[in-house]
């Protein structure tokens, strides 16, 4: 007898280390939209569409599992509704500096148009339109139309 394969459905939430939680909170939520909400004894998470990004500052341990958490490893992309000339203007109005981009690119969902940049840990942010050929009917997050 075999055992049944395992297979991941969706992302819930990551965990992002990083140097100082009161200023990503005020850049992510600034920049990027997102909400910054309190849970468990004083943690902070920074929720957006239906996930979240759970934030842990260097030099706190939260979980003892973690082994090596660093801030400025990461690589991130968010999808926007927005259009990429709004992207880019909405990044230069908040002094943003785009490092590579509009370009396109190959997300899981198919074909985008994408800018990238820092943020205040030198993550490498990714945020991207999807082509609307490529935006599934199901996704009532992303589709325009729905």
């Amino acid at each position: 007898m075999t055992s049944p394969t395992l297979s991941v459905a969706s992302l819930d939430h990551l965990v992002l280390t990083v140097a100082h939680i009161e200023r990503t909170v005020r850049f992510y939520t600034s920049v990027l939209g997102m909400e910054a909400r309190t849970f468990d004894h004083g943690r902070v998470a920074l929720h957006f569409g239906i996930q979240k990004i759970n934030l842990h500052e260097v030099g706190h341990i939260i979980d003892r599992n973690v082994r090596h958490a660093t801030p400025g490893s990461a690589d991130l992309c968010f999808l926007t509704k927005a259009t990429m000339p709004d992207v880019i203007s909405s990044l230069r109005a908040r002094g943003v500096q785009i490092t590579e981009g509009p370009s396109p690119r190959t997300g899981a969902q198919g074909m985008m148009t994408s800018v990238y940049f820092y943020d205040p840990d030198e993550n490498l942010i990714e945020v991207a339109v999807l082509d609307q050929a490529h935006v599934s009917p199901q996704n009532p997050v992303l589709n325009h139309t729905a």
